[in-house]
């Protein structure tokens, strides 16, 4: 599963960027959206990467990283883009 995280990276090293031991690489087989400000629709990400820390996520779509939250149906409602940078989207959590 690390073969899917940027060059660099495993699973190991987002736990300890990110401070939560149990974060981990989530199944791709789910709904992932991002909020349209000011609009209450969404638009569908087809995200090639998906972190979980504990209810927060990352998901990476067209070499971005958007930050949401894992609803109750396993469904990730994300509401902002952050960047391309792994490192730097861990900090905004």
């Amino acid at each position: 599963m690390n073969a899917d995280l940027p060059d660099g990276w495993t699973i190991e090293r987002v736990r300890s960027v990110s401070g939560d031991a149990k974060a981990d690489l989530l199944s791709l087989e789910r709904l992932v959206v991002v909020e349209q400000y000011g609009s209450a629709d969404y638009d569908v990400l087809q995200p090639d990467v998906i972190l979980s820390f504990h209810d927060l996520c990352l998901a990476r779509a067209d070499d971005d990283w958007f930050m949401g939250q894992l609803d109750t149906d396993g469904s990730v409602i994300c509401w902002a883009s952050y960047g391309p940078d792994l490192a730097e989207a861990i900090r905004g959590l």
